[in-house]
């Protein structure tokens, strides 16, 4: 399962990491988050030692949020070398999101 991260580890943890990151932007209350939170934790196993799943709950980290420009939830993030190469929006399937992992590594 995903890690949470917040505004204090994100930099360590996504901007620095030596593999790329989804980031899922994500509220406890948001019922297209509980339906894509399966289909990522399955890429997150898929994918273990060629990326790193985080989430950050936008209740808690609106900074963060609004630092990248997160309008709503759920909203993916595909972070390389502190890049944002893509983001998704809304809950997507297994099949989608692996599709789109496989074109951005």
């Amino acid at each position: 399962m995903a890690v949470r991260i917040n505004k204090a580890d994100f930099e360590e943890k996504v901007l620095k990491s030596d593999l790329p990151v989804i980031v899922d932007f994500y509220s406890d209350f948001c019922i297209a988050c509980k339906k894509l939170a399966p289909a990522l934790g399955d890429v997150e196993d898929d994918y273990e030692g060629k990326l790193y799943v985080y989430k950050v709950n936008t209740n808690f980290d609106k900074d963060l949020a609004k630092e990248y420009q997160i309008a709503a939830n759920p909203t993916l993030l595909f972070v390389k070398n502190a890049e944002v190469l893509d983001r998704k929006i809304g809950a997507h399937t297994l099949a989608e999101l692996k599709t789109w992992v496989e074109a951005l590594l």
